[in-house]
């Protein structure tokens, strides 16, 4: 069984990835549905995008 702090480590890294994804799928719908960059889809897709970026830089950085 796997250390609690490696389960955690895992996870961190794993919601940052969906988080990304989310933030893509809104930006691709806003920009098909003739959204641009005064849309807030757009700009919520770009924080949801930086945010899980973000955090997965985070949680890489810190070595493991």
């Amino acid at each position: 069984m796997a250390a609690p702090d490696e389960v955690y480590r895992a996870v961190t890294r794993l919601f940052a990835v969906v988080i990304v994804g989310f933030g893509l799928a809104i930006l691709i719908v806003t920009i098909a549905n003739g959204g641009g960059p005064a849309a807030a889809g757009f700009w919520l897709g770009l924080i949801f995008v930086g945010l899980g970026a973000a955090r997965l830089y985070l949680s890489l950085r810190k070595g493991a």
